[in-house]
């Protein structure tokens, strides 16, 4: 990841850097230091080089242009959780510039190099190239919203179509949100019939936290809509609002598996890839595992299933951490992250839960849909 960029003799001076201790320095496009991976990560590291100028000419040599030889140091003291970087450019033992950057700074900056994408077959990512495709976005979206509620009023009804459009737009706001609130321009929402919603930016992502944030906000606006219909439901006694609370809660409580691209999977994936130790490791698989369990115990057999394949697929991964050109979240935004998720699963499951014991056979499905 980039990890620092200033002016030097009027070119970019850029760091870049991993977890795994490797340090790469750019002049322009010209890598002038490395320093190969280790397990000392952190610290400071010092990285020197040298350029030749042409000296200006003398009276006694007008025509020759002597080289000079300038030497470049940059100095660094980095942490990584929380991230904090300072540095000092020295030219010729002279401080030419100093200064710090953390992890603000890194979440407002646009990297130099684009950031290679992992390209994987979905019907996901075919949707969302479709649409970047299409110029006329406004007309898109209302053809999309049009095709879903006729589809899901085949399946269903006219009114139970309307109440699902309804969740899946106010859980992509949720998203749409958290991307303005890291200053991020955002596409609007598309939905999809069979397939939900997306919400789409075309700007990427610098940090764990934006990706947790960002990933969560979803499903917790969709979990502020199953707590409006549940006091609705306690009010005015109308069935339909207790439909759509338990329902609505389904759904995204589905999001919330730890499966990619679900945004559970990406949840769960920035806290233990930001876990840089092998008790970080034991703590994600026994988590999974204490989760694997509550689910067994209380019947939830479809959920404990769905938990441990996901979770199996993160620990596999786990070693890939260090090639990410995201930055970790520290400790406090780790345990943050991780209660923020249970909090939320564990309110979305109570609602469920609760609707179930109603006596209605329609109310109690999403619980048996767990069970199943």
């Amino acid at each position: 990841m980039e990890l620092l960029k200033i002016d030097c003799l009027g070119k970019p001076l850029r760091l870049e850097g991993s977890l795994a201790g490797w340090q790469q320095l750019f002049w322009g496009d010209t890598l002038v230091s490395v320093i190969q991976a280790s397990a000392d990560n952190e610290g400071l590291k010092s990285h020197t080089f040298e350029l030749n100028t042409a000296a200006p000419a003398t009276i006694d040599a007008p025509d020759e242009a002597p080289q000079k030889t300038i030497k470049i140091t940059l100095e660094t003291d980095l942490r990584w959780q929380p991230f904090v970087i300072d540095y000092r450019l020295l030219q010729d033992e002279n401080v030419i510039a100093s200064g710090k950057r953390n992890t603000k700074d890194i979440e407002q900056q646009v990297p130099t190099v684009a950031i290679a994408e992992k390209k994987q077959f979905s019907m996901v990512g075919l949707a969302s190239l479709g649409f970047k495709l299409l110029k006329s976005a406004k007309v898109i979206k209302v053809v999309l919203a049009g095709a879903s509620v006729a589809a899901y009023s085949w399946l269903f009804s006219f009114q139970f179509a309307l109440a699902l459009i309804a969740c899946l737009v106010f859980h992509e706001y949720g998203h749409i949100r958290a991307m303005k609130y890291f200053g991020m321009k955002t596409k609007g929402i598309y939905l999809i019939p069979f397939m939900g919603g997306l919400a789409l930016s075309d700007e990427k992502i610098n940090t764990r936290w934006q990706d947790v944030v960002i990933s969560i906000m979803g499903p917790t606006f969709g979990l502020f809509m199953s707590i409006a219909a549940l006091i609705a439901y306690w009010v005015t006694g109308n069935i339909f609002f207790a439909g759509l609370a338990a329902f609505n809660a389904l759904l995204n409580l589905f999001n919330l598996l730890p499966i990619l691209p679900l945004d559970g999977g990406h949840i769960l994936k920035s806290i233990s890839f930001s876990m840089n130790s092998v008790m970080g490791l034991v703590a994600c698989i026994a988590g999974a595992a204490v989760g694997v369990y509550i689910s067994y115990s209380l019947g939830l057999a479809l959920l404990g299933f769905l938990l441990l394949i996901g979770s199996a697929e993160i620990v596999f991964e786990w070693k890939t951490r260090h090639q990410s050109h995201l930055l970790p979240l520290d400790r406090y935004g780790q345990i943050f992250s991780a209660v923020w998720y249970f909090l939320t699963v564990g309110c979305l499951i109570g609602i469920i839960w609760y609707f179930a014991g109603s006596g209605d056979d329609m109310l109690a499905l999403p619980l048996e849909i767990l069970k199943s």
